[in-house]
């Protein structure tokens, strides 16, 4: 049993993990596209505060509903829909999920448009005061963002309930696509390019969400409402509340933390907001792709594991999970650290995104990048009590995460400016980790030791490959640099940034083939039964 799980989440990892690569790759060229038009200035932080506010509360209500307790929840359901009735209740739970959800939302849009600008005077100071009644405006074209968001994640839930991952994960492809087009049309008509974009996102979320619908619909499961009062009676979006409730407090401790560390880097100086904005891009490139993309796939079967209470199997594809999190995000943070220059330059230097902004991204893209095999872990290790129906534990694992970050990003400001903001949330990442990591024996389900030890042991090999596959590639970087100097950027940084990553993965998986690493044996043989089918 345990083999099968290893070899179904690197099957449901792999394809899931190609079309989140897709969507982040198009969501970079979204970036790229308002690094090209607004660059670090003025424009660019009030958009990015503007955009913000409705992600906030999208993730507050909306995806930590879903992820945390309709998709456990729904699935206990259809385990145990056997009968009419029993596909009844669950039909009668699912339309109770939505109106609320769509209640919630629709309330939280109307206030937020309301108290605006409120909301915007959090996060500017006197130096650039000129710019907030575009930042409110900004705001309240995209607040109804969330109600379409929020729908797409209830999409998003039936489907990843049922076991289908494929359109969630295109689905943002489309909303980038659609940003990026309007940005380019509409541009040229309109007072600036933030308002473009703003009006694009509005559109993208509208098509986020429809895009999922045939999707549903092809499932047994109707999209309709039901009553507010049996939606607030159903004993399942009863049992979803209860669930939520405790995170509510986790999650509002994280948003408050992304908050206050938007508003300290937008009084530190204009461009630095920005600059955090584009470097997190970067970085939700590889989370995207691989972390996100393991922690949905792995919250269904971890699920139904834990219900069926067959922790020896749960145990290994939690382990299987961190490990494959790790042969990526170890390698991938030592290479960024050595070419991070050209990697930001290839990107984003273009039009409006000069040297300068160059220099101010790459600082506290350093900083970023140290933190993201924390970033990553904890992206698998929530779900993983999550499928346990335990909420206090990454509840108050983010309450570290907030006091570290919080107290880190207030100290450092001064002295580091946006770097100071950057390491503060890689550490404060690092001891949510540990956090979640120490309060395992708590579960007295999980055996610690037989998760804990194969992980760590691994994580120490992937670092020391890692290293040694980063000596030549250090030295190799300054003579192709030189090569390819004087050319336009696809070639003076996007060679280099070829080359080094060819010395890099050679040298890294050299060493992992001669080890036979247990994580890529698993991968090739999937590939070679493929192949031979």
């Amino acid at each position: 049993m345990a083999e099968k799980q290893k070899h179904s989440l690197v099957k449901s990892g792999l394809r899931l993990s190609f079309v989140t690569l897709l969507s982040r790759i198009v969501g970079l060229i979204r970036e790229m596209t308002k690094a090209s038009f607004l660059g670090t200035g003025s424009y660019a932080d009030a958009f990015g505060i503007a955009f913000q506010l409705p992600n906030l509360f999208r993730r507050l209500f909306a995806e930590n509903s879903i992820s945390v307790a309709f998709i456990p929840t729904f699935r206990a359901y259809i385990e145990d829909a056997h009968t009419d009735e029993d596909k009844r209740r669950t039909q009668e739970f699912v339309s109770a999920t939505l109106t609320l959800v769509t209640f919630f939302t629709t309330i939280v849009v109307l206030l937020g448009i309301i108290f605006t600008p409120l909301l915007i005077k959090l996060f500017y100071g006197k130096t650039d005061a000129a710019t907030v009644p575009e930042a409110v405006l900004l705001t309240r074209i995209m607040f109804p963002y969330l109600l379409l968001v929020s729908v797409a994640a209830f999409f998003q839930g039936i489907l990843n309930g049922v076991d289908v991952f494929a359109p969630s994960g295109f689905a943002p492809v489309l909303f980038n696509v659609i940003v990026i087009a309007a940005t380019y049309i509409l541009a040229p008509h309109m007072a600036n390019p933030a308002r473009a974009m703003a009006v694009g996102v509005m559109a993208g979320g509208v098509v986020q969400a429809v895009f999922q619908l045939p999707f549903v619909l092809k499932t047994e499961w109707r999209v309709s409402f039901a009553s507010i009062k049996k939606a607030f009676t159903n004993p399942g979006t009863l049992k979803v509340i209860a669930l939520v409730l405790p995170t509510i407090v986790g999650m509002a401790a994280y948003q408050v933390n992304d908050l206050v560390s938007s508003t300290l880097a937008k009084r530190a100086g204009i461009g630095i907001y920005s600059s955090l904005q584009y470097s997190l891009r970067l970085q939700e490139l590889i989370l995207g792709i691989f972390a996100v993309s393991i922690g949905s796939v792995i919250l269904p079967d971890m699920s139904g594991l834990a219900k069926k209470k067959q922790w020896d199997d749960y145990s290994a594809l939690l382990t299987r999970a961190m490990q494959i999190i790790t042969l990526i995000s170890i390698p991938v943070t030592f290479y960024s650290l050595i070419t991070g220059r050209e990697i930001i330059s290839l990107v984003y230097k273009s039009h409006n995104f000069t040297e300068e902004s160059v220099q101010m991204t790459l600082t506290v893209f350093r900083f970023h990048m140290a933190g993201l095999v924390f970033i990553a872990l904890n992206r698998v290790l929530a779900p993983a009590y999550y499928a346990q129906s335990n909420t206090t534990i990454p509840t108050a694992a983010g309450l570290v995460n907030f006091g570290v970050n919080i107290v880190l990003a207030a100290v450092l400001v001064r002295p580091m400016s946006g770097g100071g903001i950057a390491l503060a949330l890689s550490v404060a990442s690092c001891a949510n980790t540990v956090f979640l990591f120490a309060a395992m024996p708590r579960t007295h389900s999980v055996n610690t030791k037989k998760v804990l030890v194969p992980f760590v042991v691994y994580a120490l090999k992937i670092a020391v490959y890692s290293i040694i596959a980063s000596i030549p590639t250090y030295f190799v970087r300054p003579y192709v640099i030189r090569l390819f100097a004087g050319h336009n950027r696809l070639i003076s940084d996007g060679m280099p940034v070829v080359l080094t990553a060819l010395v890099f993965a050679a040298a890294g998986i050299a060493l992992l083939v001669a080890t036979r690493d247990p994580v890529v044996q698993t991968v090739a043989g999937k590939f070679t039964r493929r192949t031979k089918k």
